[in-house]
């Protein structure tokens, strides 16, 4: 008896030197049954690759993430309002928000993308604009891989994709507490820009570029609560540059269907006119980042300024001029510990209806921060600002430290202490 194994299943065959009609049938029932055995093996095996390829197709196609950020505390501020306050802070350091992320491959470098973002507080589990689901980000668009994103839906400007990244604030490090005089500049994305269309270029070789315009959503109102904002930035090894422009028309006006508006809780200024532009430089030396960041922001015709729910007084009516010089540095002790500092400068010039001045204000901010994890951390953080010059006719200028309300005095110090933690 002769057995044959072949691609296509087992053959067997009898060479009969010596006939046995009952050992003949011997061999055919067991020749016979390992046949059987070997196709059916081999159609699982076919069936169990199939399956595989179809799973790993449909994985790289189609991707949804949650993604997101809790950060929850306990701060001390000396003065807000002429008393101190012991309070438990969401956010104190980073903004707490959960986010959708998906991504769907259309094949040959093309992906139809989403995002949608809901900021919240932690304490209380309100969302952090009145009652809008998704307050920080909701947008659908197609990105390639060759050529960039095109998006559409509430986004972030390009002051907060290219520059806030090189600030103490938008890196993170020191973000909130540490921003700029009432956020001035955007750099720590206290708002983001609605019924905008969006352009984000692909990475060329550390340079990356984009632009955004968001629409009134008026009737004969094109530029009222508009906005548009262009930027680019480049990385190098260890230096990195970035420059961006912002540019918000009638933030303040009754249309709460535009791009921004303080009359719904989206931002914290409302002006007739908002310009912001700067740039900044980073540079990384082993555990070290060093960096400078400058921006110049222009409020021309101002309606009301709020900080930490409260209205900063001596603005409404006027144009205010800001520049912020800021330098800030981080260095990586351990890989879990790390300490992160920056000083700002702002020199502000007031003038309109309400009189002028010359309000300056000093913020230094220092923090340590220690990793259990690679997603969990826990901070301590301290505060200072010194305000000086006029308010206009109100007087003399005030602190207000970013999310605190303003102090009754020229001085403010806050220190924080918290836990964050990232998925």
């Amino acid at each position: 008896m002769r057995l044959n194994i072949g691609i296509a299943g087992i053959h067997f065959a009898a060479d009969r030197q010596a006939p046995d009609e009952v050992g003949d049938k011997h061999w055919n029932a067991i020749l016979y049954a390992l046949s059987r055995s070997y196709l059916n093996m081999k159609k699982t095996l076919i069936a169990a690759s199939l399956m595989g390829a179809f799973a790993i197709t449909a994985h790289a196609q189609s991707s949804v993430t949650l993604y997101g950020t809790l950060d929850a505390g306990l701060v001390y501020s000396n003065n807000q309002g002429g008393h101190s306050n012991w309070q438990q802070g969401s956010g104190s350091v980073s903004n707490t928000y959960f986010g959708l992320r998906g991504s769907e491959d259309l094949g040959g470098g093309l992906h139809a993308i989403f995002t949608l973002e809901s900021g919240f507080n932690l304490n209380n589990g309100q969302f952090s604009e009145n009652s809008t689901m998704f307050n920080r980000q909701a947008y659908v668009g197609l990105k390639s891989d060759q050529y960039g994103a095109l998006t559409l839906g509430r986004q972030y400007d390009s002051v907060v994709d290219y520059l806030a990244p090189l600030s103490e604030a938008g890196a993170g490090y020191g973000n909130n507490l540490a921003a700029h005089p009432f956020d001035n500049d955007n750099l720590d994305n206290s708002f983001s820009i609605k019924n905008a269309v969006k352009y984000t270029s692909a990475n060329y070789a550390g340079l990356k570029f984009g632009g955004l315009y968001g629409f009134s959503n008026s009737a004969g109102q094109f530029s009222n609560n508009r906005a548009w904002s262009a930027g680019a930035s480049y990385d190098n090894g260890p230096l990195s540059f970035a420059a961006a422009y912002l540019q918000l028309n009638k933030s303040g006006s009754s249309n709460l269907s535009g791009a921004v508006s303080q009359g719904d809780g989206t931002a914290a200024i409302a002006a007739d006119l908002q310009r912001t532009y700067g740039a900044g430089i980073n540079y990384t030396y082993g555990p070290a980042t060093a960096g400078f960041v400058y921006t110049h922001t222009q409020l021309d015709g101002i309606s009301g300024v709020n900080v930490g729910g409260t209205t900063l007084p001596g603005i409404a009516g006027t144009n205010l001029h800001l520049d912020n010089y800021e330098v800030n540095g981080r260095y990586a002790l351990t890989p879990a510990l790390s300490l992160a500092a920056a000083y700002t400068f702002t020199d502000g010039k007031l003038s309109g209806s309400n009189g002028s001045g010359d309000p300056k204000w000093h913020t230094v901010s220092l923090q340590g921060d220690y990793s259990l994890s690679k997603r969990t951390d826990v901070y301590v953080e301290g505060v200072y600002q010194h305000a000086s010059g006029e308010l206009g006719n109100f007087g003399s200028n005030v602190a207000a430290i970013n999310t605190l309300a303003p102090s009754s005095t020229g001085n403010q110090v806050a220190a924080a202490v918290g836990l964050r933690h990232r998925f």
